[in-house]
């Protein structure tokens, strides 16, 4: 099986893989809606956006920052097979210039945050919303690294929801992770 995924990522040229990127994450999107739309009165799950809130750089901010510190020291510490992702996230960040990081960075965050934390986790609960987030980062299943790894960070981000209860936080801190790792990943392999 991960051979095949492995194959097939390698048979797609970075535009394309670029396309598909964007076109998972536009799913969610569409997901996110029609299931906000069968579940919420009026889209109500747009409340739990406030973008008034100082936890979006106390919390939101500064954990990010420290879970990408805590990553950037794993990536040194331990072989390089324990990351290894079949090179995807190297294949997606590598020649992007910093701007498209970030915007890659936002979507990702934004469309992801909506339905696994405002839609998902409110309905079903911290742990079935961060067992399916870690089923839909499927690449992360054949390494049992990252699949640990995704799942704790998909908890964390929970905890962070339902402490916060506030969407605007964990879109804030799943931005962060995601850009700085981006352009660690796209300086790194410049090296």
């Amino acid at each position: 099986m991960k051979t095949k995924y492995n194959e097939l990522i390698s048979g797609l040229t970075d535009r394309e893989l670029l396309f598909h990127l964007y076109l998972t994450q536009i799913i969610l999107l569409i997901a996110s809606f029609i299931l906000g739309w069968l579940f919420y009165d009026h889209f109500s799950y747009f409340n739990q956006f406030r973008i008034h809130d100082s936890k979006i750089i106390t919390i939101g901010l500064s954990l990010g920052i420290v879970v990408v510190m805590i990553d950037a020291v794993l990536m040194k510490w331990l072989p390089a097979s324990y990351y290894d992702d079949g090179g995807l996230n190297e294949r997606i960040f590598k020649n992007r210039n910093v701007f498209h990081i970030l915007f890659i960075a936002f979507f990702v965050a934004f469309s992801e945050e909506l339905l696994f934390r405002g839609i998902i986790q409110t309905k079903v609960g911290l742990i079935w919303a961060s067992f399916i987030f870690a089923i839909i980062h499927y690449r992360y299943l054949f390494n049992w690294f990252l699949f640990v790894n995704i799942v704790s960070l998909s908890l964390l981000i929970g905890f962070v929801y339902e402490w916060t209860n506030n969407l605007a936080v964990t879109i804030v801190m799943h931005f962060i992770i995601d850009f700085l790792l981006g352009v660690y990943i796209k300086f790194r392999s410049r090296k």
